[in-house]
Formats: C-alpha cells, structure tokens, sequence
C-alpha cells in the first residue's frame, strides 16, 4: 500500500449513520468459496449461450467481465441477453447446508444507526445469503442491479440510483465492499470506505487507492476491531 490506510481501531462509529454493505465475499469471506457456486452458474450460461466447453465459456466469462464490470453487462451488450433470465439461472444456488452465523448476527445488530446491501446481485439472491447466515432482519434496504437498471458498481449510474432510493447522507457513511474499485464512487461522494482484504486479481484492483481508507481480513474482523 502507498498510502496511508487509517488504523481500524480510529474509525469513528458514532458518527455513522448508515452501513452498507456490498454481498457476496463480503457478507461471507471469500476465502469460503461460496460466491464459486455462483460462478459456476456463469460458466454454465456463458457455454449453453455459446455452445462452447465449460474451459471455453470461462474465458469469455472472464473477457466479458473485465471489459463489461459483469458477465452479464457485457453478454446484454453483445448478445442481448435477457438480464432477468441470466439473473434468475445463476443465482439458482443452494445455501441449505450454510449454517447460521450467531456472532455476525451478533455484531451486525451492535452497529448504530440503519444496514443497508448494495450488491450487483439480486434481491432474492441478497435475501437467499442473508437468511442462510441468519441476519437479514438487519437491514433496511437491499439495493440490486435490478434497481440500478442493470448498471453494475461502479458505474456512476448505480450510485446514483442507490442514492436516490435511499436518501442517505453519504457524510455519515460507511461502504464495505471486497472489490476496491467500487470505493471510488463512494469515497468520491464523502462515505469512508472499507476494503476486504483479498488475493483474488479482479478484487484488489484500486486497493493502493486513496479512496481506500480502512482495511480489514474480513467482515468480522472490522466489526470486531470496530467494537473493541
């Protein structure tokens, strides 16, 4: 890191108003590979779409990715997908065998002031991760890339729209997100941000920004440094 990352131990709890947080490899760590369920539904669309081999359909999936922000972005532009129909197959996961996570219910419920999700998922997606880990009764808002007119973070238009819908004071608000390119926008609007720490290429992207002002190994590692 270039620059100067603020100890978690100094971040000012009280006067945060509004949390939100990004979903998956945030909610859980990535390190639990459960966002790969997910993946694999990619791959599986990307080769049906296609009619490639899984190895063929990855590359695509990730070439699409790093020039479209998603998958999907980029097979809508290319291809004209359908967006509900790519959303609806690859969020089509079983979480029955996650168990409930008592202490992140625990600590997300200690938090002051109102939760919020912000992810490039979907709401029942949001909904089906929130209740397997047991804390979705935490959150206010759960803003997805269906409200965002299929824009994913960071674009711009996504922020805007959160924005919007929520109506919060980005001055007493935090971002919490395991992909560093998507504080930009949020820093850019007055929220602190706080990075995941990751070893996944596409999710340290930006990392030694300066719009990245705490960094933590994971969720509960920040709520309990937070808290302590």
């Amino acid at each position: 890191m270039t620059q100067r990352i603020a100890p978690i131990t100094d971040f000012p709890t009280t006067k945060i108003n509004d949390w939100i947080f990004d979903l998956d490899n945030t909610i859980y760590p990535a390190r639990t590979n459960l966002f790969l369920r997910v993946a694999v539904r990619i791959t599986e669309f990307v080769a049906n779409h296609y009619l490639v081999p899984h190895d063929e359909a990855r590359v695509i999936q990730k070439d699409l990715f790093h020039r479209y922000g998603t998958t999907m972005r980029g097979m809508m532009t290319e291809e004209a997908i359908c967006p509900d129909a790519y959303l609806s197959f690859v969020h089509d996961i079983d979480l029955s065998d996650m168990p409930l996570d008592h202490e992140l219910d625990r600590m997300i419920g200690a938090l002051p002031g109102k939760k919020h999700i912000f992810t490039n998922g979907t709401v029942p997606h949001a909904e089906n991760v929130l209740d397997a880990f047991g804390v979705r009764h935490h959150f206010d808002q759960i803003f997805d890339i269906v409200a965002a007119d299929y824009i994913p973070k960071p674009e711009q238009h996504a922020f805007d729209q959160f924005m919007q819908k929520t109506n919060i004071d980005p001055t007493g608000a935090v971002m919490i997100e395991d992909m560093a390119r998507n504080l930009q926008p949020a820093a850019a609007l007055g929220m602190r941000t706080v990075w995941l720490d990751s070893d996944i290429e596409w999710a340290t992207q930006g990392a030694d920004s300066d719009y990245v002002h705490y960094r933590a190994d994971d969720l509960k590692g920040f709520l309990a440094a937070v808290a302590a």
